[in-house]
């Protein structure tokens, strides 16, 4: 390979190219080029299959953990899972286009806005090589050019899907290089990518905490994060305690390894016995292991003390932190204290005190009566999502199409001039 930073700029400038052609491209031909390469995942089932093996029988050989392990694996279902997030995309108003707030001046003349594509997002991700079909979806429907960069231990699996990817979007009429994928385990190469400020636009990091401070640190391109997902729930004393103890299992248990899987749980004193005595012996079926405080460990056989930092850890395990609180605020306070501002749950039948949570509580999505499991763009409705965003400015939460366009003003007059 040539050098990497001169590969790195490259193909960024390809796809800046690629991305002026894209923007214009229909809502027709984008949606037909995304199902067709649905189909072409699907066909390429065993291909991409057998890149995946050897993604995970070296991560094995390097002893990656189980969580890492499950974010890395594709099989059959998953492989169709992709496919039909890209197929739910396709289906998607496309918001390139939309004018919005049209109004007419004492002038004379109409203003409004118009929805239009960022330009060229650039992906640095790791483990998951679902994020590169996902990635490619949304950036393409959304009008944007796309330059991916997966992690190390990944590469034969996002090699195998961009392949696929392009040669559907090729012959779907989507013009070329508008999805590049660095095919490179040269760590340098996100650093150069960081660095393409005349072909990429916007950088979205997916990944560990690392990977986010990693790029927030370097780049000279705007950068919308996603830090960690230390998702609270906290039971006050007027929630249902059946409702409780199936929500706080759903959102440790379901999937543990993902950002928005419960990392602590928080149990009014009034609630206490009723919920973690019955909850616990659930837990500990499931393999989890509570890191509880004295209330906790005292009511759960089996619970270890939480040691200094632990309500601080992002656990993406089959472990989790417990607290019995005292009141609402003392809730709040250690969600403000120790939270990512991700996602955070009230359980509760007081409207007064879910409306006051949802009021008080700053975290991209607040939930009443609902597992953070549920913070997905897919589950919300976007489709495939480009990622949680925890930052405050230009989208926050799931992102999906909508978040990654911008607008500019149209104005339509009839000769006004300024005064």
């Amino acid at each position: 390979m040539q050098d990497i930073a001169a590969y790195v700029a490259e193909r960024a400038a390809r796809v800046r190219a690629a991305a002026g052609r894209l923007a214009v491209v229909t809502a027709d031909v984008k949606n037909r080029a995304l199902e067709g390469m649905a189909d072409a995942l699907v066909e390429a089932g065993s291909e991409i299959a057998a890149a995946n093996a050897k993604d995970l029988d070296a991560a094995r050989e390097r002893g990656m953990a189980g969580a890492m392990l499950d974010r890395l694996s594709l099989d059959g279902p998953r492989v169709a899972a992709m496919a039909d997030g890209l197929r739910e995309v396709a289906a998607l108003p496309d918001p390139v286009g939309e004018i919005t707030g049209m109004t007419r001046r004492p002038e004379g003349f109409l203003v409004g806005r118009m929805r239009v594509p960022i330009g060229v997002i650039g992906i640095v991700y790791e483990s998951r090589p679902n994020v590169t079909a996902d990635a490619a979806a949304l950036c393409i429907k959304s009008g944007n050019g796309v330059v991916l960069k997966g992690g190390s231990e990944a590469i034969h699996s996002n090699t195998a899907i961009a392949r696929v990817l392009e040669r559907a979007g090729r012959e779907a009429g989507l013009p070329e290089d508008c999805v590049a994928l660095l095919e490179t385990t040269d760590r340098e190469a996100v650093r150069h990518m960081l660095h393409q400020t005349d072909s990429i636009d916007l950088i979205i990091p997916r990944g560990g905490e690392g990977l986010v401070r990693m790029v927030t640190e370097n780049s000279r391109i705007p950068v919308i994060k996603h830090d960690k997902g230390l998702c609270h729930t906290y039971v006050d004393r007027a929630a249902d305690p059946a409702m409780a103890i199936d929500l706080a299992y759903n959102a440790k248990v379901q999937r543990p390894g993902v950002c928005n899987a419960m990392e602590t749980l928080l149990v009014h004193r009034d609630q206490a016995r009723a919920v973690l005595v019955p909850l616990g012996q659930r837990l500990a079926a499931a393999g989890v292991t509570v890191h509880g405080c004295p209330e906790t460990c005292d009511l759960v056989p089996g619970a270890v003390p939480a040691k200094d930092g632990d309500f601080d850890t992002e656990w993406l395990s089959l472990d989790l932190s417990v607290k019995v609180v005292g009141s609402f605020e003392e809730a709040a306070d250690h969600i403000e204290r120790h939270g990512s501002r991700h996602t955070e749950v009230i359980v509760t039948a007081d409207y007064a005190a879910a409306m006051r949570f949802v009021r008080e509580v700053d975290a991209a999505s607040v939930q009443v009566n609902a597992s953070s499991r549920l913070h997905d763009g897919a589950v919300f409705g976007l489709g495939a999502e480009i990622g949680i965003s925890t930052s405050r400015i230009h989208a926050r939460g799931a992102m999906g199409l909508t978040e990654l366009t911008c607008q500019k003003f149209v104005v339509l007059g009839d000769g006004q001039l300024r005064q």
